[in-house]
């Protein structure tokens, strides 16, 4: 218990000065996290091959995870020695108030009681009175029992004040001495091999941290405002307490569009690890796989084991989300020989089908910026292959202009239809998506610094064309350039009605791309006056739907070299050429279908 005396001779600033030490150890621990993974890994990888060499890799993986823990765990102590000082201030002020308001003759003991000479209007001082908090009068001045005596009045408001403070401390302290305890490597830990259990606990380590804290709350942060806004509170803040913020709540953070790619990438990555850690627990505690197959005791034919089965249904789930991350891990973890930008975690969410957005290169500074929307059975398991096509798109793009930099950016920041009927005949997924489309986008031109800041272009795949389309019917699409490829449609009839300037909207469709079609037969396009034709012949005037691979539909039609619906970013074809064209803005490249 803090007496006190302790509590009136407790230096804050000491609690300051030790969060700031920590503070440091925090931000070098992330920046020494990044050089062994930009500067050592991928070089380590590319160069050097054999046991030897893997041997080094897994130590230095192992390096990158313990400086990944040292900034989480670090970062939790000084937000948490910040906070124990920021509402300690308030009772040691309310404390050092009361001891201010007792005159020389009164004295406070050591138990917080107040002794002070006895007086009333009646009868002369005589003697002293001791005063004791939660006396069962209104503590007013004067009107104290005994008469009227104003001192034994000012004793006990003195002494309730006295104690009220200790409350408040106390329980202050309290709540943040549990968390600090736990802030240390677990007992029995040799080394510096940092386990997933050790990363699952530094995310309890951030829960607890939250539920005991007072001094940043995450409904400070904003939610549900523009990028503007976000990015006005946040640059209002003081740069601890950004990385406050940032380590108490990383995914809030993370998610926050309009502020700084950099601090969304490392709040989203500590958010990563620690989820692949609980997931990875989660999976082992499964157990070990049952026999597949068993022999019937009776007639000796085998069948296949329902434990096996129910173990096998367990798993699923885990190895999905696994995967995915894995995917967006390896991109992390690509060798210099592969010749990409530094890439960026914009946001990840593990929750359902899970959410992911990665950036190849800083879109806070890029001459051009793409943003890749995926379609219909878009998920985190299988985010990968989105990734792959904006990894080609980016060589493509940097290739068509060298002197530029570019950054290109899978956008899986809504839920997408995982299957063809009924969920991606349904409007109902662009309806939800698109305002969070829209959302992105504000939030890349308000950390650019302004709509003149990069060239922009927005790029639906499949359904994803139908969430752009619903995105720019929205309002305001923050993008110079909209490209389609296989779109069953974008719930309008004409180029020139989407929100992107006269001439900027081009489409790609391969002659045996069955989508465009059925998203006819969905109603997923739109509808404008003209004549239909079958086989070329016209038969009926009036509102027909179009898609925007129709020459109806007024968009740029690029000439496509590759087949079926999923192939439009194979290296080195004329189908990825025609979108790196657009994506740099060298419009005269491009080859439009005749």
């Amino acid at each position: 218990m803090i007496t006190w005396q302790q509590l009136e001779r407790l230096n804050l600033k000491e609690y300051q000065d030790a969060a700031d030490g920590w503070g440091k150890v925090s931000s070098r621990a992330n920046s020494a996290k990044d050089r062994v993974d930009n500067e050592m890994l991928g070089k380590l990888r590319e160069t050097q091959k054999g046991k030897t060499a893997d041997a080094a890799i897994g130590d230095l993986t192992r390096l990158s995870r313990n400086y990944q823990y040292i900034h989480t765990e670090c970062g939790l102590i000084r937000t948490a020695l910040n906070g124990l000082a920021a509402e300690l201030a308030g009772p040691q002020k309310k404390l050092k108030d009361a001891l201010a308001d007792a005159p020389k003759t009164f004295t406070v003991k050591p138990d917080g009681s107040v002794e002070y000479p006895v007086s009333s209007l009646i009868v002369p001082a005589s003697g002293t009175g001791t005063a004791n908090p939660g006396a069962p009068i209104p503590l007013l001045p004067g009107k104290a029992e005994g008469g009227g005596d104003a001192n034994k009045a000012l004793a006990e408001q003195i002494a309730e004040d006295i104690a009220a403070a200790l409350r408040e401390a106390n329980e202050i302290d309290g709540r943040y001495a549990g968390v600090l305890r736990k802030l240390k490597i677990p007992d029995g830990v040799k080394g510096l091999d940092i386990t997933d259990a050790m990363f699952a606990d530094a995310a309890n380590d951030t829960k607890d941290l939250q539920k005991a804290s007072r001094y940043r709350e995450e409904s400070e942060i904003p939610k549900g405002k523009s990028p503007t806004e976000n990015a006005a509170w946040w640059n209002k803040l003081s740069q601890e307490e950004r990385d406050e913020y940032a380590t108490m709540y990383p995914a809030s953070i993370g998610a926050l569009d309009g502020i700084p790619s950099a601090v969304r990438d490392d709040a989203n990555r500590m958010v990563l690890a620690e989820t692949r850690a609980q997931t990875q627990l989660d999976l082992n505690a499964i157990g070990p796989e049952p026999e597949k197959y068993l022999k019937h005791p009776s007639h000796g034919r085998t069948y296949r084991n329902p434990a096996w089965t129910e173990w096998s249904e367990k798993r699923a789930p885990y190895v999905a989300k696994l995967a995915g991350m894995d995917a967006i891990q390896k991109r992390f973890d690509a060798p210099p020989s592969e010749k990409l930008p530094q890439a960026f975690l914009l946001g990840f969410d593990e929750k359902g089908t899970g959410r992911a957005i990665i950036a190849n290169g800083n879109p806070d500074t890029a001459t051009n910026t793409a943003v890749y929307v995926p379609g219909t059975t878009s998920k985190l398991e299988s985010i990968g292959g989105d990734i792959n096509r904006m990894t080609e798109l980016w060589r493509a793009s940097n290739a068509a202009a060298p002197g530029e930099t570019t950054s290109t950016i899978t956008w899986l920041g809504y839920d997408a239809p995982q299957s063809i009927v009924p969920e991606a005949m349904e409007k109902d997924w662009a309806y939800n998506g698109s305002p969070k489309l829209n959302n992105f986008m504000d939030g890349l031109e308000t950390a650019q610094g302004g709509a003149d800041k990069s060239h922009t272009t927005v790029i639906g795949h499949s359904y994803g064309s139908t969430v752009v389309g619903d995105a720019s019917n929205k309002g305001d699409l923050s993008a110079d350039d909209i490209v389609v490829a296989g779109s069953p449609g974008m719930m309008v009839g004409d180029a020139d009605d989407l929100d992107a300037p006269k001439g900027h909207v081009w489409s790609e469709a391969a002659w045996n791309d069955p989508v465009p079609a059925g998203g006819k037969v969905a109603g997923l396009g739109g509808y404008k006056w003209g004549v239909e034709t079958w086989n070329g012949i016209p038969f009926n005037a009036g509102y027909v739907q179009t898609v925007p691979s129709d020459e109806a539909f007024g968009a740029h039609r690029m000439d496509v070299d590759t087949s079926g619906h999923s192939d439009y970013w194979n290296r080195g074809s004329q189908s990825l050429k025609n979108q790196a064209a657009v994506v740099v803005g060298n419009y005269n490249r491009v080859e439009e279908d005749d």
